[in-house]
C-alpha cells in the first residue's frame, strides 16, 4: 500500500501528473482541486501527493491528492454503490472538500446532480450513505473543514484534551469560538475555551 509519493513533477495537466521518484515515473490521476494546488509548484519542482491505489484485473491505477482530506473524501465517495473512481474524481474536481461536506450535511442533492455523470438517484445515495460517516470520522471533515483555522483549532483541541477536558466538550467550545472569530491564536482559543467550560 502506497501512502504518498514525493518527487519532482515531470508532467502536469488537469487529468494527471507524472512524478519522478528516484528514476521511476509515477503517473497519478488527479482532480482539478489537486491540479490547482500543483500548478503554482510547476514542472521540475518537488511535490508530495497522497495516494489511492486501484488494482483491477485490467489495470493498476494510482490516484493522487494534495491533501489527506481530499483523499478521505474520495475514499468515502467510492464506498458508495454506483460511484466509481472516475465519478468520484469528477465530484472532487467540481467542489472543494468543504463544499462536499456541507452538501452532504445540508442534503444538497442539486449540487451533486450538477456534476457530469451524477444522476438524481446517485446524488441521493451519496448523501444517505455518507451522512453518518461525515459526522462521525473524528467529528470530522464537517467540523474541521468548516473552520478556516484548522491547524489552530487542532492544536487548541489537543491542548484542552491534555488538560483533562473531554474531546467532545472541547470541540463544542472551540467550534463556538472559531465560528465567531476564525482568526484566534492557539493561546487565545485555549484561554477563551477555559472560560466556557
Amino acid at each position: 500500500m502506497i501512502d504518498y509519493i514525493k518527487g519532482n513533477i515531470v508532467e502536469l495537466n488537469p487529468a494527471y501528473v507524472v512524478i519522478d521518484n528516484h528514476g521511476i515515473g509515477y503517473m497519478l490521476n488527479i482532480s482539478l482541486l489537486t491540479y490547482d494546488s500543483l500548478s503554482p509548484i510547476g514542472q521540475g519542482n518537488e511535490a508530495k501527493l497522497f495516494v489511492h491505489e486501484a488494482i483491477r484485473e485490467d489495470a493498476h491505477l494510482l490516484y493522487g491528492f494534495s491533501t489527506k482530506k481530499e483523499r478521505e473524501a474520495f475514499l468515502q465517495l467510492i464506498s458508495v454503490s454506483g460511484v466509481g473512481p472516475n465519478i468520484a474524481r469528477m465530484i472532487m474536481s467540481s467542489m472543494s472538500v468543504e463544499d462536499f461536506s456541507r452538501a452532504i450535511a445540508g442534503n444538497n442533492v442539486a449540487l451533486f446532480k450538477s456534476v457530469k455523470g451524477v444522476g438524481a438517484k446517485t446524488a441521493q445515495r451519496i448523501i444517505v450513505d455518507l451522512k453518518d460517516k461525515i459526522k462521525l470520522a473524528d467529528d470530522t471533515l464537517l467540523e474541521k473543514t468548516d473552520l478556516a483555522a484548522g491547524e489552530t483549532f487542532d492544536e487548541a483541541l489537543a491542548a484542552l484534551v491534555m488538560l483533562g477536558f473531554t474531546q467532545q466538550a472541547s470541540q463544542k467550545a472551540l467550534k463556538s469560538l472559531f465560528s465567531s472569530n476564525p482568526a484566534l491564536t492557539v493561546e487565545q482559543a485555549i484561554k477563551q475555551a477555559l472560560k466556557l467550560m
